[in-house]
């Protein structure tokens, strides 16, 4: 990993506790294999974002590897085809760091719908009370509804704290059936019927060949007049120019945590049209949130040390529909 990601997920409380089940040592940190020595009895790589590719090369010159602990989210970057290979033995803590995306996520969706952005623009310029009633009828969270685009990790935190709320909830995922869908609270539909029937569209679904421009001009434009979209999935779900072409009108809302590109050109309206709220990446784990992800790594080496499988394991053919 990147030693300055290092510094972040394993202070030295983090690493006394790795120390006292594996033999390590702190001061390593590999950001270009190529540099390093064989890695001849390592049995355990501990990644994170910044990890080189694990290739062929690299597996050669350790053959006591057995398995990756990643601390962060997806495999994708840095396991190559030659690690399932071998055999690895994977685990990823993708399911801790869902965990901040769905707040973010569900914050977001509930001050849409109270139109608290709307609100606060007026307020601030006219510096006194509107008939808030009157600029945006029927506003607020009671029975409206929200679609939910994908049942990924981070797709179903979002339903599940959702649930609690008076809330009409829609999912699209080709992969479920609407036994499956309504386990999650939800009710099952098509992409077209759930973005042409929610108050708010939220965006979960893996960046594949296939979903990219999942949301594109003619599935934008079947989103109801005033509808909020909110994608912290990755930006290229989203076709940007025919987000921008709507957004521009005033006939849609957007919350964009990522983009594509990713960063927008400083020419893009998107920073300052007042119907998008525009974040730069930091949805996920930030701050004090990355010690959730070191303590989901640290109990994955501990089991892996006491014989036990891993809770969070990654599993190859699961990769071509996930992230």
């Amino acid at each position: 990993m990147g030693r300055r990601h290092r510094d972040l997920l394993f202070p030295p409380d983090a690493t006394r506790r790795l120390a006292a089940r594996v033999d390590i040592d702190p001061d390593r940190v590999v950001e270009d294999f190529a540099r390093e020595p064989a890695l001849t009895d390592t049995e355990i790589l501990i990644t994170s974002w910044g990890c080189p590719a694990v290739d062929a090369d690299v597996l050669a010159r350790a053959p006591a590897l057995r398995a990756v602990v990643h601390a962060a989210g997806s495999v994708k970057h840095h396991l190559t085809p030659a690690c399932w290979e071998r055999g690895l033995t994977v685990s990823s803590a993708a399911a801790a760091n869902a965990v901040p995306v769905a707040e973010y996520t569900v914050a977001a969706i509930l001050f849409a719908n109270k139109r608290v952005r709307d609100i606060a623009l007026l307020y601030r310029d006219h510096r006194a009370p509107l008939n808030w009633s009157g600029l945006f009828p029927g506003f607020g969270n009671y029975r409206r509804t929200v679609g939910v685009v994908g049942a990924s990790l981070v797709g179903r935190k979002v339903l599940e704290l959702l649930r609690p709320y008076d809330l009409d909830l829609l999912l699209a995922d080709p992969l479920l059936d609407a036994a499956q869908a309504a386990v999650l609270g939800a009710r099952l539909v098509e992409l077209d019927t759930l973005v042409g029937g929610s108050d708010v569209v939220t965006v979960h679904a893996p960046e594949l060949p296939e979903t990219r421009h999942l949301l594109d001009a003619r599935r934008l434009g079947l989103m109801p007049d005033g509808a909020t979209l909110v994608n912290t999935a990755r930006g290229s779900l989203v076709d940007t120019e025919a987000l921008t072409a709507e957004v521009l009108t005033g006939r849609l809302h957007a919350v964009l945590d990522v983009t594509e590109p990713e960063v927008l050109p400083a020419t893009s309206p998107l920073y300052t049209l007042p119907n998008v709220l525009l974040t730069p990446h930091i949805a996920g784990s930030l701050g004090g949130e990355l010690s959730r992800i070191t303590a989901c790594a640290l109990d994955e080496v501990e089991r892996y040390c006491a014989g036990e499988p891993f809770a969070y394991a990654v599993h190859h053919a699961a990769l071509a529909t996930s992230a």
